[in-house]
This record gives C-alpha cells, sequence and structure tokens, in this order.
C-alpha cells in the first residue's frame, strides 16, 4: 500500500510523554530543518507545561487531544514502555505517523499489530534507539563494509552496571515487565550490532535475579522500596543470518569492570569499543574506536567523521558525536517523504524486541529459540570527503 504523505514540508509533531528523556529531543529538534514539535502532553500536565514553557512549545494538550488533532502529522512517542504499543496504535488508527522509544514493545503480538495496522492505513512507524547514526557506529561500519578486519566471526558485548536506583528519581519501571537490563541496554547494542552484521536467526540465554525488591537511592523517593519482576544478569548467544556467532552479557548487579563494552572480530583483525564507564557504549553517538590487525603490534584509533558545517553550532558536534537523539525521527520524516524506509525503522525495532524475548523465553525454557521476524539491515549514512558522514536532514 502507498505510504501516506505528509501534508506540508515542515512536519507537524505532538509530543506525548514529557519525563526525563523528553528534554533532549525537545532540545535537538530545534536543529533539524523542516520539524516543528507544535504540541506536547502527558498524564502529568503540569509537568508537561514546564517543558513547553521552556522549549517554547505553543500547545499544551492532554494525549487523547494529541491523537485526534488533525492538524498533526506525526506523534513522538515518548511515554513508558508499558504503554508504548497502546500509543502507536491509537496514533495509527487517527492516521499519524508514529515514532516512538525504545523498546518498540514489550509484547510481541503487539509489534505485529502495530506493523499490520501501518501497512494497512499506509503510514509510516520508527523506534529508537539511533544511537547507531552516530559517528562511532558509522566509523564501525565503514571499518567492516571495507574490508578492514576481514570477514566477521564473531562479536562480544559487555554491559556491566550496578542498575539505575542510584541516579533515576522514578525507576521502577526498569524493574518491572518489560524492563531488566536485557530490555533497558540490550535495546542499544541489539540494534548496534543488527546495524553493523544484519538480522540475527537465533538465540540462548540464562539468567537469575538476586533480589525481590531493591531500594530507590535518590531523590524525594530515597529509601522507598520497589518489586524486581525481571532477571537483573542476564548472559546470552547469538547466531546472525550471515553465520556470525556472538555472546552478550547485560546486568544491573555488577559494581565495576575493565571488559570492553563491545568488540567484533575478524579474520584480519578485531574493532573495540573500549569504555571503562558501563554506561557509554552502545548507548551513546559519540566515542571513540579501537582497531587491531594481523599487520599491526598495537591498538590503533580509527578517525570519526568530521562535522558537517551546519552542526558546528551544537557544542562538540563532530558528525554526529555527540547526544543527538531525535535523528532517527528526523530520518523517518524524510524517509516518508523520499518513500524509503527509514533506518530506525519499526520493523527493525521488533525484530530487535523479538531478539531480547527470545533470549528471556530462552532463559524460561533451557532451548535455544528460533527469531522469525528479519528487518532491513539500515544503510550507512552518505559520506563526502570534505564532510565526513552526515544525515542529508538541512538542519536550521
Amino acid at each position: 500500500m502507498t505510504t501516506t504523505a505528509l501534508k506540508t514540508t515542515t512536519v507537524k509533531i505532538g509530543l506525548i510523554g514529557t519525563g526525563q528523556i523528553s528534554d533532549i529531543y525537545l532540545a535537538n529538534c530545534r536543529h533539524f530543518a523542516g520539524i516543528d514539535i507544535v504540541a506536547c502532553g502527558s498524564l502529568n500536565m503540569d509537568e508537561s507545561r514546564t517543558k513547553a514553557q521552556r522549549f517554547n512549545i505553543p500547545r499544551t494538550m492532554h494525549p487523547d487531544d494529541i491523537l485526534s488533532d488533525p492538524t498533526i502529522d506525526v506523534i513522538l512517542n515518548l511515554t513508558v514502555p508499558a504503554v508504548h504499543a497502546d500509543i502507536a496504535l491509537s496514533a495509527l488508527q487517527f492516521g499519524k505517523h508514529v515514532y516512538s522509544e525504545k523498546p518498540f514493545v514489550t509484547d510481541i503480538a503487539d509489534g505485529h499489530r502495530i506493523l499490520e495496522r501501518a501497512t494497512t492505513k499506509g503510514l509510516v512507524v520508527g523506534n529508537a534507539p539511533d544511537t547507531f547514526f552516530g559517528g562511532r557506529w558509522q566509523t564501525v561500519r565503514k571499518a567492516l563494509d571495507s574490508g578492514v578486519i576481514g570477514t566477521p566471526v564473531g562479536v562480544c558485548a559487555f554491559v556491566p552496571t550496578r542498575g539505575t536506583e542510584r541516579h533515576h528519581p522514578n525507576p521502577d519501571f526498569y524493574y518491572a515487565k518489560g524492563g531488566g537490563p536485557l530490555w533497558d541496554m540490550g535495546s542499544y547494542y541489539v540494534t548496534a550490532m543488527v546495524f553493523c552484521l544484519g538480522p540475527i536467526a537465533r538465540v540462548g540465554g540464562m539468567g537469575r535475579r538476586i533480589f525481590s525488591e531493591r531500594m530507590i537511592e535518590n531523590g524525594d523517593r530515597y529509601g522507598e522500596m520497589m518489586p524486581v519482576e525481571m532477571d537483573t544478569h542476564c548472559l546470552s548467544l547469538i547466531e546472525f543470518t550471515s553465520g556470525v556467532v556472538g555472546q552478550m552479557m547485560y546486568s544491573f548487579d555488577v559494581w565495576d569492570s575493565e571488559t570492553p563494552r563491545l568488540e567484533i572480530y575478524g579474520t584480519d583483525g578485531t574493532l573495540c569499543i573500549p569504555d571503562a564507564d558501563p554506561c557509554d557504549g552502545a548507548n551513546v553517538f559519540e566515542g571513540p574506536v579501537w582497531l587491531r590487525t594481523k599487520q599491526t603490534s598495537r591498538w590503533s584509533t580509527r578517525p570519526r567523521p568530521k562535522a558537517p558545517a551546519h552542526w558546528q553550532e551544537i557544542p562538540n558536534a563532530h558528525g554526529l558525536n555527540f547526544n543527538a537523539r531525535g535523528v532517527g525521527l528526523a530520518d523517518m520524516t524524510q524517509a516518508i517523504q523520499q518513500n524509503r524506509p527509514p533506518r530506525a525503522s519499526g520493523r527493525m525495532g521488533l525484530h530487535v524486541c523479538e531478539v531480547i524475548q527470545g533470549i528471556l523465553d530462552s532463559t524460561a525454557s533451557g532451548r535455544f529459540i528460533h527469531i522469525d521476524s528479519t528487518c532491513i539491515q539500515p544503510a550507512p549514512l552518505r559520506e563526502t570527503s570534505e564532510q565526513g558522514f552526515h544525515v542529508d536532514l538541512g538542519v536550521h
């Protein structure tokens, strides 16, 4: 079915969900040409009014009114994971394209319903994370595509953290259904691996849950106990359709580690994401990429893309080597106009969710799980000798 075209060259965005993550979206979207966030709202309307005033959003509206407003083209869905599917399905029912924060869904059946409804109505669905647009991951992809490390053989992702209760004021959802380290951090790393190595064919998993409750350790709720419903230390094996095999560890139970966050092994060398900070890695746009080949005796740092001139106004911008969250939304709106798949597509979001759910199902059953879905491996960003990688979006 033909995709429903956008009404104008300036896309009217309605934001639903004005929690902590909305700040960076509201800040960045002001820099993307052709995007105009015209309304925001959430169940906490006081919070929404504060955000609207801070970021000069003209209207504060109840989420139901944003969904039904005929002047809004696209819904930016930044609600908590448990209601991502409800908002996305409602947006599509009202004839709006939708871009959601990760994870795509917490129930795989909901994901299929979203894609089916989008197809029926000729609408486009996009989904975070969009960190693979960043200079770090574009550099990795360029190295892989150019054969720097030969044929990829394996990959290892290692994400040790001590959880979210020490820094997030309302961390409950990280430990409820749809939370845990796999759903939280796994979305970033699995997406980055699919971008670099293609879709995944089967997975296996093991996990454990040490505590039935954890204490909130910051803010007004300090000392409050919250239930833990998900495994908090998760191991997995993965097999890509290309034949590459890998392993992953995600944890909310590790105090510290010196292990690299991600490595890709090839017949002629290794690519390494070396950060010592477990909060860095696939969940950020920027950072070094190390390379070592059979011809070298030491690690070298791969050059990162240069900054397009129109990003120079943003502090510390080197290509997309800064927190550019929202670039996936911008790419999606352009994809609709160009009649091409968005890079951060809903179909990839569903595939990533099926991989994560498959690991959890394997943990429960003790069997390998075959992944039924697949997706298009996102195209890398265009490169020019003058500017390095960039998104052909145009920026104010």
